[in-house]
């Protein structure tokens, strides 16, 4: 009988995948493979997408894992109705925050962005190393 229970559970078992990457900007298009291989035609993807993509462009230009030498890590994770998101990168002196950009200024939306298509996103750690994560659900399935 437990065999019988056994892939019922499985199927809703939380799913996590990181890679490790390193700290160079071309990077990040072999992240948004990354992510695409994983989730492929779920219904987030491309919201998860521009948000990965952002957070991995503020830990290389922002932290040291823009350095030589630097890495950052990617990480997945999937349940049903759910996708997660987080960048790890090598910390850097200023802590990630949601900014007015001025009308004509060429960044500072990024994390606006991620927080708009994001059910919730946040960040931890210090100068050393740091986390931005962002949550997404599948508006369908609830």
């Amino acid at each position: 009988m437990f065999l019988e229970m056994f892939p019922a559970a499985a199927q809703t078992a939380p799913l996590r995948w990181r890679r490790s990457f390193p700290g160079e900007a071309a990077q990040a298009a072999a992240v948004r493979r990354f992510v695409t291989l994983l989730l492929d035609e779920h219904v987030v993807l491309d919201d998860v997408l521009l948000s990965v993509d952002e957070l991995v462009v503020n830990a290389l230009r922002h932290t040291r894992s823009g350095r030589p030498g630097g890495v950052f890590a990617v990480e997945i994770g999937r349940t049903e109705g759910t996708v997660t998101i987080a960048v790890q990168d090598q910390g850097g002196s200023s802590d990630p925050a949601v900014t007015d950009a001025g009308e004509h200024a060429e960044c500072g939306r990024g994390l606006r962005m991620v927080s708009a298509l994001a059910v919730g996103w946040g960040w931890f750690g210090n100068e050393h190393a740091r986390t931005v994560a962002a949550v997404f659900t599948d508006k369908d399935a609830s």
